[in-house]
């Protein structure tokens, strides 16, 4: 079981500030499944305007993390890292569910289970908590794809 530091998931995810929603990997076991985390600040710039009286995460963004965690999974999986030659698409969600708001001060947990992967097209079972309790679950499909 690795764990990652900010420095190698840099290696891993093309993504960076302010769209960097992966701040450390707990554990990740290849081919099978991760546990990474979000430090969720005030400083997030999403917070301005989502919601400035009552700042809430939006949803789409616990999706994206979870996504990027996944995308760690693949390379991982994979043996391989992120490169200017492709692309890793989120391509399907389904059975998405929000079961409380997350805001400042709360840190995602972060977990994804490969369900299967079929011609380049990765499923993973999600889920993100906050202090042992679900607070967003999905199933995700994504793809690496050659710019």
């Amino acid at each position: 079981m690795n764990s990652m530091d900010i420095h190698e998931i840099l290696k891993y995810l093309p993504h960076r500030y302010p769209f960097l929603l992966v701040d450390r990997v707990l554990a990740c076991e290849p081919g099978k499944s991760i546990v990474a985390i979000k430090n969720v600040t005030i400083n997030e710039p999403f917070f301005m305007g989502h919601f400035p009286h009552h700042p809430v995460m939006p949803g789409v963004l616990i999706i994206e993390a979870l996504a990027q965690a996944s995308a760690i999974l693949s390379f991982k999986t994979l043996g391989t890292m992120a490169d200017d030659k492709s692309v890793y698409y989120f391509v399907g969600i389904d059975g998405a569910r929000f079961k409380r708001p997350v805001g400042p001060g709360d840190q995602l947990h972060l977990k994804a289970e490969i369900q299967r992967q079929v011609r380049g097209i990765w499923k993973f079972a999600t889920r993100a908590e906050v202090n042992g309790d679900v607070v967003t679950e999905a199933e995700i499909m994504c793809t690496v794809k050659a710019l």
